[in-house]
């Protein structure tokens, strides 16, 4: 029997998410379905922004970032009353299931869903790579390569004028931007959320770096642990280093979506379709030593913060082949 699948997109956007929108739409349709989008998240969702959707509507979104479906804070839906809005929408619009992309707190709204009684879906996007459940998550691979291109044009200035550079990254209250970045465009120095740092150390490879005649340094911090504008001011303290901090802020969050992230995307979007198909609910998609998984929402919720995708090998890595060691 064909069936009436929606998808809306939540939260920050992420490179990848239009890549996943047309999966889901092209997947639906193969499938002899009808499509229908959701414009602004949770809160279109309550309002009935809901919409048929084509095949031809999603042609060439693969290689644009941002999100068509738009995205929009609704505070609301963290009540019943909100939630029942949405249900009422869904009904009216004889909408049979329903795919989230987005982060934690889309995740939380999918659920509230499914815990209704609706066929909800969730695909994980955000660059932030903080979501239990999956090695990566979309938008991700983008923002580390939009990271390092800034840092690499960076590091020409600071050794140019032989400056030390705190660079801020995004990624919320996770490091794995600033880690992978960090690691590929070759930073002295990586603070992290889930390492405790000590300044006396960080000054002390400075201090090394300039006995073996290297005058420039790259810090690359994460921004869930402080403002680099704190850090350089923390570290002036203990002398002249010529310091700059700088933010790439939210560049991070646009652009084309890389290979991986489109590759991600489509994989996600096509599986998620075929996960409302077979029935399944109140589940999130996920990628696992390069195989599609799922798991269940709730659990992977309940595991925030002790299943984290922080890797050690990685973080040491860096630390044995930078100029410090």
């Amino acid at each position: 029997m064909a069936k009436k699948i929606a998808v809306l997109t939540s939260g920050g956007d992420a490179p990848g998410m239009n890549a996943a929108i047309r999966a889901v739409v092209r997947k639906t349709i193969f499938d002899g379905h009808e499509a229908y989008g959701v414009r602004y998240g949770y809160r279109g969702l309550a309002e009935g922004d809901i919409f048929r959707m084509e095949a031809a509507d999603v042609s060439n979104l693969s290689a644009r970032g941002g999100t068509v479906l738009y995205t929009a804070r609704y505070p609301e839906f963290a009540n019943e009353e909100g939630q029942l809005k949405a249900i009422e929408q869904l009904k009216r619009h004889d909408i049979d299931g329903l795919v989230v992309i987005g982060g934690d707190g889309s995740y939380r709204g999918a659920l509230a869903l499914a815990r209704h009684g609706f066929l909800t879906v969730g695909i994980p996007g955000t660059i932030d790579n903080d979501i239990p459940g999956t090695d990566f998550t979309l938008g991700f691979d983008t923002a580390c390569n939009t990271a390092i291109d800034a840092l690499d044009k960076l590091r020409d200035t600071a050794k140019s004028h032989m400056r030390t550079f705190i660079v801020e990254v995004m990624g919320r209250n996770a490091g794995d931007i600033a880690l992978w970045s960090g690691i590929g465009c070759g930073a002295d120095q990586i603070i992290i959320p889930e390492k405790d740092f000590n300044m006396d150390d960080v000054i002390a490879q400075i201090d090394h770096g300039r006995e073996r005649g290297k005058m420039h340094t790259m810090i690359v911090l994460a921004e869930g642990v402080m403002p680099a504008h704190e850090f350089a001011e923390a570290m002036s303290q203990y002398g002249e280093y010529h310091i700059r901090a700088v933010v790439i802020g939210h560049i991070q969050r646009g652009g084309a979506p890389s290979a991986k992230d489109r590759l991600l995307a489509t994989a996600f979007g096509h599986r998620a379709v075929e996960m409302i198909e077979e029935g399944k609910s109140g589940i999130c998609m996920g990628i696992r030593d390069n195989k599609l998984i799922y798991t269940p929402i709730e659990e992977a919720l309940n595991s925030k913060g002790t299943d984290s995708n922080f890797n050690e090998y990685l973080y040491n890595l860096n630390n044995e082949t930078s100029v410090w060691s």
